[in-house]
């Protein structure tokens, strides 16, 4: 294992560090390198904060300043940030109008936030994210949240700026959740840092369909395919599970996992446009880049979302993060 690391034990707090440095004009980090917030609190918003385990950056650190998170909570590489870290942040951001936890549904992010959020003696409401099509409805811990994440942590956040109040908020962001679907496939597996080694092994020859963002393996090995099949394969699981329909408007988040570069990742949104065009759906919102990792790996994730008018002004308001921006 080759990596840019002074020490295991030191690694998160060392790049928390950098982070904060390099973007002090948004986000500062907590004295005690629990959570990073916004530079500047905003009197009279809901909250929005997140986390979640490290591994998957910018998820979620990047993607706090105006328009988007209030704080982010990182825990150890693909562990989740404990209570303490949650509720700390909550504490710092909350200006009186509430708190709202936005959380993807991992076991024990959903646990540790729940815990948070007892403690928490304000007004606090919490939504989970559940966007992965990769694993079934029936599954009795549910669908994971992956990177359809950031869609909701965009529009809500962009409605929390404007002022929306708390169970608006948490309206909204079921309904974005409940429009969204996604579904990732990977050529690697990645490496944690801690382990010093593959998490899986995978042949020249195959990619995994449906993995996760914690280096596990997919719903299934298949033998690698030409990136339009990838995309029709990825295209039709989503639109099944969705339920979008001809006519309908959406928007395309094609994700990189980490060590995909921008050439192949613009290749597969190319690819998974004309999927979408040529079952009917206008896409008329695309954002492309490695937003949701998983360390590594290489690979790629499809994020559609169906968009109603409330949804892409929304999602068009001014933003400014470190990883997102207009």
């Amino acid at each position: 294992m080759k990596k840019f690391v002074n020490g295991i034990d030191s690694m998160l707090q060392q790049s928390l560090a950098g982070f904060s440095r390099c973007h002090a004009d948004i986000v500062r980090l907590d004295a005690g390198s629990r959570f990073i917030c916004r530079s500047r609190k905003k009197a009279g918003k809901v909250a929005l904060i997140s986390g979640g385990g490290s591994g998957h950056e910018p998820l979620h650190a990047g993607f706090v300043g105006t328009g988007m998170l209030d704080a982010a909570c990182p825990g150890q590489v693909f562990t989740s940030p404990t209570p303490d870290q949650m509720l700390a942040a909550a504490e710092a951001v909350d200006s009186g109008a509430g708190v709202l936890f936005i959380v993807k549904n991992y076991a024990g992010d959903v646990m540790n936030f729940s815990l948070a959020a007892e403690m928490y003696g304000g007004d606090n409401d919490t939504v989970i994210t559940d966007d992965d099509v990769a694993i079934d409805k029936s599954s009795s811990a549910g669908r994971r949240g992956v990177a359809g994440t950031l869609v909701v942590e965009k529009v809500v956040g962009a409605a929390a700026e404007r002022g929306d109040a708390l169970p608006a908020l948490k309206a909204l962001a079921f309904r974005v959740n409940a429009m969204t679907r996604s579904l990732g496939v990977a050529l690697t597996s990645c490496t944690v840092p801690a382990v010093g080694q593959p998490t899986f092994d995978i042949g020249d020859g195959e990619m995994e369909f449906g993995v996760g963002i914690h280096g596990e393996a997919g719903r299934r090995r298949i033998a690698l395919q030409p990136a339009d099949t990838i995309a029709e394969l990825i295209v039709e699981s989503i639109l099944d599970d969705l339920g979008a329909r001809a006519g309908d408007e959406a928007l395309v988040l094609l994700n990189g996992f980490g060590g995909t570069p921008s050439m192949e990742l613009y290749l597969m949104l190319d690819a998974a446009s004309r999927q979408l065009e040529r079952r009917g759906l206008r896409v008329s919102r695309s954002l492309v880049g490695s937003f949701v990792t998983s360390l590594d790996m290489a690979g790629c994730s499809i994020t559609v979302t169906k968009l109603d008018p409330q949804i892409v002004a929304l999602w068009d308001a001014p933003v400014h993060t470190a990883a997102l921006r207009w």
